[in-house]
């Protein structure tokens, strides 16, 4: 990857990311249009950061790990923290996705995990990243990711057992 995105790059990047990010970003936040500004910044990050990619990893795992971060700082913020006291769901534009992700009893059950747990999941089973790569993303060691996707699924299968 050059050292000095172009335009070109850029576009190129958020067309095979983009989807990707901003559905890990709505599965965070649980705000679509929350998501599309964290999306948005995430790609303004990667844009502004490229010099300090060092090929540790991939491209898309890297980029994971930006946009994960600023999730995780837009709910330390003390409106998201209100917000979500409220408990009041928001309502999701009418695209494809967003009714897809809102009627998805396993997403629902996923989403009710402590954070530590949920984003394990996350990005095992929707963002298909190997163990490597999230231990990386979550600056973590690879046992501890293990670890978290064992006790992840331990408390998902009841729920599950139900659902399906």
């Amino acid at each position: 990857m050059s050292k000095n995105l172009t335009e070109d790059t850029i576009n190129e990047l958020v067309s095979t990311y983009g989807n990707s990010v901003l559905r890990m970003c709505y599965l965070y936040l649980k705000d679509y249009q929350l998501a599309e500004d964290v999306t948005q910044e995430t790609f303004i990050k990667v844009y502004e950061k490229i010099d300090t990619f060092e090929n540790k990893s991939a491209i898309k795992t890297w980029i994971m790990r930006i946009a994960i971060n600023l999730c995780k700082n837009q709910m330390r913020t003390h409106w998201f923290k209100r917000k979500a006291m409220e408990h009041i769901p928001e309502i999701a534009s009418e695209d494809e996705f967003d009714i897809i992700l809102d009627k998805d009893a396993i997403s629902l059950e996923i989403m009710k995990l402590q954070p530590k747990y949920r984003e394990v999941i996350l990005l095992f089973y929707y963002q298909e990243l190997p163990v490597k790569e999230i231990s990386y993303i979550l600056n973590i060691k690879e046992t501890a990711v293990l670890q978290r996707l064992r006790r992840a699924r331990e408390q998902l299968k009841p729920s599950l057992k139900e659902i399906l």
